[in-house]
């Protein structure tokens, strides 16, 4: 069973006030990543605390401290957009969730 959209909603905006582009179905994903020209930052967002303590204001703060940028931000949230993550999930392999 998905997570609240209300409990969701503050951790997607986090990412999505930044820049990033909410991906919510695997045809988006695959559109949005394969499609694309130039480098692709994926961030798997999540309620789970790592997310909230780490990956979340990591990246955050990765673009605040850089001048470069990737072409494209695109993020899928684990536990809610089920079907989309997985597919993201294809475009990181070997490496596990």
């Amino acid at each position: 069973m998905p997570y609240p959209e209300q409990l969701c909603a503050p951790m997607r905006a986090e990412l999505t006030t930044v820049g990033f582009e909410e991906l919510k179905t695997p045809e988006a994903v695959d559109q949005s990543i394969s499609g694309s020209e130039g480098s692709v930052l994926l961030v798997i967002n999540s309620v789970c605390g790592c997310a909230a303590g780490t990956a979340r204001p990591g990246v955050k703060l990765s673009l605040q401290k850089s001048d470069k940028k990737p072409a494209k931000m695109v993020t899928v949230f684990a536990g809610q957009d089920t079907e989309a993550t997985n597919q993201a999930r294809k475009y990181t392999l070997p490496f596990p969730p």
